[in-house]
């Protein structure tokens, strides 16, 4: 048998928490690597990190880092990603982008492997990994949409207090411990670390997740918006979003309202296309209570999907609870993958 090829690969990003999943998952997958580089911000740098058996110092990223790159995946932050992710490809890297730096970008294929992979073969260096609300929903969509099509979808979504960083959990650990004893509770991250106002998410919900648009929605329902259509090839879908932060650790939940281009569907339709798509798995049985939530979906990879039920008013609307763990299938897995298949189907020349 032939050697199998491998690669020099780095991530950027490598102690943050999509990061550290990122490291896990290139381990647990055993991903074809040569070398693995560990970069991150000056405050990191010099820590020891653990990869199969071996010790890697972190190094501080810089343009020079990317020498001999292969693949680079990119979880810092929009302004590390805008900054040195065109000096990755200058070195040869392909990139691909856990930020919202080149998302819409046209040249820059936005890609859930299960829904578009094909996407990724156009890439000139960069290719972006979408918001991990939209991800699951996409991945639970696309096959119903290929199926039966989808002209409507309004999302409601229950975000995870993860999707903010380690410092909002840690804020919510701390928030939850004082509201129970009875003291003051700080805020000084949510909604929005650089927003005017910051409220407690402990024993909340908060209607704001990034900051406001001029249209009145915030910028991560825009993303989902945007980045669905550009998801889905199709810029006639009509998408309309809410997402709400609430004070769980892990996993994004999310109702889901669609409506079909076809009369005449039933509930079990919608299941039977579920159940033979990548990546999803249906969890439906309201008789018995059996439906995903954040906590089930945690540590698991897929996208899972209850509560189907068809409108009662629309008779070509359905109704769909999505849940996913956001910082694997909505970030680091999604991410792996897109790096699998660049090397799978030979994908990394530009």
């Amino acid at each position: 048998m032939p050697e199998q090829q491998t690669y020099n690969v780095a991530i950027v990003g490598a102690t943050g928490a999509v990061g550290q999943k990122i490291k896990k998952i290139l381990e647990d997958k055993e991903f074809p690597i040569n070398e693995l580089k560990l970069l991150s911000s000056a405050r990191s740098a010099g820590k020891e990190e653990t990869f199969r058996g071996e010790t890697i110092i972190v190094e501080e990223a810089a343009a020079e880092s990317f020498e001999g790159v292969d693949i680079a995946l990119f979880s810092a932050g929009g302004s590390i990603s805008k900054k040195l992710a065109p000096e990755a490809v200058k070195r040869g890297a392909v990139v691909v982008d856990n930020t919202s730096a080149f998302r819409m970008d046209k040249d820059v294929p936005l890609v859930v492997p299960e829904v578009n992979p094909e996407d990724i073969a156009e890439h000139q260096g960069i290719i972006a990994n979408p918001n991990c609300s939209t991800i699951q929903m996409v991945a639970a969509l696309k096959p119903i949409k290929d199926a039966y099509g989808i002209n409507k979808i309004i999302v409601s979504t229950y975000q995870a207090v993860s999707g903010a960083g380690n410092a909002a959990v840690e804020e919510l650990y701390e928030q939850s411990r004082d509201y129970l004893e009875g003291k003051e509770i700080n805020a000084e991250i949510l909604p929005v670390k650089g927003d005017k106002k910051h409220f407690p998410i402990a024993f909340n919900a908060l209607p704001q997740i990034d900051v406001f648009e001029d249209n009145g929605f915030t910028f991560e329902e825009m993303k989902m918006i945007n980045e669905t259509k550009k998801i889905m090839h199709d810029e006639a879908l009509n998408v309309a979003a809410t997402c709400v932060r609430l004070p769980f650790a892990t996993s994004h939940a999310e109702s889901v309202y669609i409506e079909l281009d076809r009369e005449g569907l039933a509930v079990k339709d919608i299941w039977k296309t579920l159940e033979a798509a990548d990546g999803v798995i249906l969890q439906d049985n309201p008789q018995a209570q059996e439906y995903p939530t954040p906590q089930s979906a945690q540590d698991k990879e897929e996208v899972f999907v209850g509560r189907v039920r068809k409108d009662l008013d629309n008779p070509k609307g359905f109704h769909l609870w999505v849940v996913s763990d956001n910082l694997l299938k909505g970030a680091a897995w999604n991410t792996v993958q897109i790096a699998q298949v660049l090397t799978e189907r030979g994908w990394l020349k530009k």
